[in-house]
């Protein structure tokens, strides 16, 4: 399920066994798994799907850092929702905030920086106005900030 909250998009998704490690949470690397599909559902949703940025322009955004804080487990069976929200837009780059909440409370906060490179040389290429306009749409509304403590 995907919804838009504001500049937000929103993708709810249940753990099942796979997702979990031998202590029965989930697995910490299946934390990228879920935003990775979160992303491209909300690309997807706002009209600017990967596989049209590599049909019209030969392009393709890649993972150039991946930060992720840990802040409880979620759990076999749980429903989780990831919210992504844009924070800044470069000319050949998007920062993006990606939380993943389940009913006790925020699980993980991850920050994604993605880079728009041309397919085959992987050389950094500017993200095309229809994309950036679209990304720019998702910025984050600073009034509704979440900061996680250390």
């Amino acid at each position: 399920m995907n919804t838009h909250k504001g500049s937000m998009h929103r993708y709810s998704m249940r753990i099942y066994y796979e997702d979990t490690d031998a202590g029965g949470i989930v697995y910490h690397a299946n934390y990228l798994r879920y935003a990775e599909r979160a992303r491209t559902e909300a690309l997807r949703e706002a009209g600017i799907p990967h596989a049209a940025l590599v049909e019209r322009f030969n392009l393709m955004f890649v993972v150039h850092r991946a930060e992720i804080d840990y802040v409880r487990p979620a759990r076999l069976d749980d429903t989780l929702t990831v919210d992504t929200e844009t924070l800044d837009v470069t000319a050949a780059s998007v920062l993006l905030r990606q939380t993943v909440s389940g009913l006790a409370g925020i699980c993980a906060v991850l920050r994604i920086k993605l880079a728009c490179v041309r397919i085959g040389g992987n050389r950094p290429a500017r993200i095309p106005p229809e994309w950036r306009d679209a990304l720019v749409a998702m910025r984050h509304d600073v009034a509704n900030a979440i900061e996680i403590e250390d």
